[in-house]
């Protein structure tokens, strides 16, 4: 089993007095590693675990008053609630669970949409949880030494990071993965909860994205190209974003009259996926996508390393109308931090000048040969 760089972290929190939330896409290994942070905290006594999968186990913890969750509860330590997202009184049971218990007992909750976990529980445990994000795996977690091979990157920007791929050894057997992953589960919280009647629509909306990594999104251009009006376009993307299938980068901007304010990028969170949606899984030298797929691949990555490593930052893309551009904007501790993504190693002495009128903003180039310290 791939070690988890999350699990320390969720280990830090436990009996703190906080609902600890693991959300994340479907089949990145939530469950398994909540079970493994369980099997850490069983010292502490015994653990209870609920899958909402199961209809009876949603019978003893939905629309359940105080009494009804003690007895289900009984004497452990440790609840687990697996695929929390299920339970229409997520929120309700949470709250309940951790007003009564506070610190004698942890509650430990997995998800796999924030439209269906986090949105009911975000007024009903206001300061009454810890939210972390397992992403598939990341650079750091897969890599065996300090550095990355390059043939390693090149499965990585094919195949993606989802651990059942990583693991698996064959490209056959990868591929097999990833088209099961895209048909059985990638849409599987859009159409099971958001009751979408337009599936057609919404699966050429996301093959239209796959095509667009890295590049300026118009909702406006997509209406017309899928024949729906421009706010069914932002409604849908928000549901994509809300199942963590893909993300939307916004621009960053100080000065309307020179740089672009109303533009966005969306990237998918792995680019695996994003593959098995075009069909592709051409090796590198044979692709004309692979500008976009090592930009998509390495703000995921960074995105990852963040989010592991407690580094607070807002992210953009930057451009102004003349064509200047930086691919990744990071705003943090009051400065500024722009990265340019380049697969192929050249010579990038010049830094933009009008990136450099930001007074202490940095500007770095990544290849694949400068990962230490930006992902790793």
């Amino acid at each position: 089993m791939i070690k988890r760089i999350l699990k320390e972290n969720i280990l830090r929190h436990a009996f703190r007095g906080q609902v600890l939330i693991i959300q994340g896409p479907r089949q990145v290994g939530k469950t398994t590693l909540a079970l493994d942070v369980v099997k850490d905290l069983k010292t502490k006594g015994e653990a209870k675990i609920f899958n909402c999968d199961d209809p009876d186990h949603r019978d003893l913890l939905e629309n359940r008053g105080l009494a009804a969750l003690k007895k289900a509860v009984g004497s452990a330590k440790i609840v687990f609630i697996d695929e929390g997202q299920k339970l229409s009184t997520i929120g309700q049971t949470l709250k309940l669970l951790a007003d009564y218990f506070k610190k004698s007992v942890q509650v430990i909750v997995t998800g796999s949409s924030t439209m269906n976990l986090l949105d009911k529980t975000q007024e009903a445990l206001t300061g009454r949880k810890k939210v972390y994000t397992l992403y598939p795996i990341s650079l750091e977690e897969v890599a065996k030494k300090t550095t990355v091979e390059k043939k390693e990157l090149e499965t990585l920007l094919i195949f993606g990071s989802y651990p059942q791929v990583v693991t698996e050894h064959r490209k056959e057997d990868k591929v097999d993965i990833l088209k099961e992953l895209k048909t059985s589960y990638l849409y599987r919280d859009v159409f099971d909860f958001q009751g979408m009647k337009n599936a057609d629509i919404f699966t050429n909306l996301v093959k239209a994205l796959s095509h667009q990594i890295s590049n300026e999104v118009s909702y406006t251009e997509l209406a017309n190209l899928l024949k729906i009006n421009r706010v069914t376009v932002e409604r849908y993307i928000h549901v994509l974003e809300q199942s963590f299938i893909v993300f939307r980068l916004p621009v960053f901007t100080r000065n309307k009259r020179r740089e672009l304010s109303k533009l966005r990028k969306v990237y998918f969170y792995d680019v695996g996926i994003r593959n098995a949606i075009i069909n592709n899984f051409n090796p590198l030298d044979k692709r004309d996508d692979l500008g976009a797929l090592w930009e998509n691949f390495m703000v995921v990555e960074r995105m990852k390393y963040r989010e592991y490593h407690h580094i607070e930052a807002s992210q953009y893309f930057w451009r102004t109308y003349d064509g200047s551009e930086v691919d990744l904007v990071e705003e943090r501790e009051g400065r500024l931090y722009g990265y340019e993504f380049k697969w192929k190693p050249r010579e990038y002495a010049r830094v933009l000048a009008k990136w450099k009128e930001y007074k202490g903003s940095s500007y770095q180039i990544i290849t694949p040969d400068k990962l230490k310290s930006f992902v790793q």
